[in-house]
């Protein structure tokens, strides 16, 4: 397992000023504006599990069912759209022996994905401590990669971890990626997170 600051080679630029006073919003109706991109950080593995539900017997932290859809930039649903996911787990950690908490998906009939899985907690990496957050990649058959990363609303409750002081310190978070939560309810979150991509190289 890498520790909290196994992703102290990552590299690029945030892709917006950081926000700090601005709580996190959630995701919005299909605008046609594309999901912006991210890094995708040194810990992604490729061959992952083709599977929906990340949650294992081993698996700790409180879980979370996100689900959305992904569209073309004309809101158009893209069915058979492949999605990768991978995060780190309660303690901060990213399986890089395995494939704890990773896998990937393709998108259904209607363009949709769910993704049974926990949220990650707060680790310390190049860009100092990274709030929370669910790497993904996504691609239409043919179309262009989208990496990025997914965020946590400021009033979740996780860990005993403050997120929106963890929000407003990451230099990478852009808050178009939250994820909008419902809960917490039997100590868990439903989540949804709707992707824009472009199917153009």
């Amino acid at each position: 397992m890498a520790g909290p600051a196994a992703e102290a080679a990552e590299t690029g630029r945030p892709s917006s000023p950081r926000r700090a006073a601005l709580p996190l919003a959630v995701t919005p109706a299909c605008s046609g504006q594309e999901t912006p991109a991210s890094i995708e950080g040194p810990l992604f593995k490729p061959n992952s599990p083709a599977r929906g539900d990340l949650i294992t017997p081993a698996t700790r932290g409180v879980r979370l069912d996100l689900s959305g859809v992904v569209y073309d930039t004309a809101c158009t649903p893209l069915p058979e759209t492949l999605i990768e996911f991978w995060q780190c787990d309660q303690n901060g950690d990213y399986d890089t022996s395995g494939f704890s908490l990773r896998g990937h998906q393709y998108t259904d009939s209607r363009g949709g994905y769910r993704l049974q899985t926990i949220i990650p907690r707060d680790y310390w990496g190049r860009w100092g401590q990274r709030a929370p957050h669910i790497h993904t990649q996504v691609q239409a058959s043919g179309g262009p990669v989208l990496v990025t990363q997914l965020y946590f609303p400021d009033d979740t409750q996780a860990y005993g971890r403050d997120f929106a002081a963890l929000n407003a310190a990451d230099r990478l978070l852009n808050r178009a990626c939250a994820i909008g939560l419902t809960g917490p309810k039997d100590g868990g979150y439903t989540g949804t997170f709707d992707f824009v991509i472009t199917t153009k190289v």
